[in-house]
């Protein structure tokens, strides 16, 4: 797919299941459940989508999944399904050899987001892209050295301390520019200084929001998650996101709905809503015929 001077491909790189009640905070499982149907033990089905950028001789990857290096009970309370989908596979498919990819950038260090980034190889933690330089927002490191109690189980250094140690790390301060047409904005409700992509082209952009804006369902107001460190500054967040996304036609691509990867929305009287939901190229498609109308 193209999107102004990028080929944009999303790969998905594996399921995994969360508590639902945890993923939809202070909204009713009677609510949620319409859409997210529970298993036995109240997770919801969930995938881990990154985000592929080319053009010219950069290949830019946004968030690596889980990962490979978990096994045994972690991945018996996550639910973890490799069986369809793995980044490996996903990189395969694109022909990209993982030696070629430039540019890592990660949202945050949540192992859901960046376990990927660090593999096993030769029985030692290696890196997955070893000549790439991998992005992180300075204060969300230094959180991820020290995080609290509440979230301290979402942080496992194996999947980037060995990015340090190998010197590939770069640390950001605030919003970026890394390359053109290639943006990095800062929000704080999820996580401290969680990172936010807008891809630009021509009058409209995409959106990889992050855990800021999960899945399809978290578009409206309220739908937060309870892992959020901040809901109200996540409420504050995403109706600044979603207002400009409304107002410009950009899409929103989600990074953990198993069958949404991306959205238009409508500010509506009642808050936002999904306007056009579904693949990403169909969106796209659509936005060049009616260009093209």
């Amino acid at each position: 797919m193209r999107f102004g001077s990028w080929e944009i491909d999303l790969i998905e790189t594996g399921r995994f299941k969360l508590d639902g009640g945890a993923m939809f905070g202070v909204v009713p499982k009677n609510l949620w459940s319409k859409n997210n149907p529970s298993d036995e033990a109240n997770r919801i089905e969930m995938t881990m989508r990154s985000l592929c950028l080319r053009r010219g001789d950069r290949v830019v990857l946004v968030d690596t999944g889980l990962g490979h290096k978990e096994h045994g009970k972690f991945l018996d309370i996550f639910a973890v399904d490799f069986t369809a989908y793995t980044l490996e596979k996903g990189l395969r498919d694109l022909g990209i050899d993982p030696r070629a990819v430039t540019d890592v950038i990660l949202t945050h260090l949540h192992f859901d987001h960046a376990g990927g980034s660090v593999t096993f190889r030769d029985g030692e933690l290696a890196l997955t892209f070893p000549e790439a330089t991998h992005y992180v927002q300075k204060r969300h490191w230094d959180w991820a050295m020290n995080p609290s109690d509440r979230d301290q189980a979402s942080f496992l250094p194996d999947n980037y301390m060995p990015i340090r140690d190998a010197g590939r790390l770069q640390l950001l301060d605030g919003a970026e520019q890394i390359l053109e047409d290639l943006e990095l904005h800062v929000v704080n409700g999820h996580t401290f200084a969680q990172q936010i992509v807008r891809v630009r082209a021509e009058d409209r952009s995409l959106l990889y929001a992050g855990d800021l804006i999960p899945m399809s369902a978290h578009v409206p107001g309220p739908w937060i998650m309870g892992y959020d460190l901040q809901p109200l500054l996540t409420l504050e967040e995403k109706n600044s996101l979603l207002t400009e996304a409304a107002d410009r036609n950009d899409i929103v691509l989600f990074e953990h709905d198993p069958h949404v990867e991306a959205a238009t929305v409508q500010n509506t009287a009642k808050g936002f809503r999904l306007e056009h939901a579904g693949r990403l190229e169909q969106l796209l498609s659509a936005k060049t015929r009616s260009m093209q109308g």
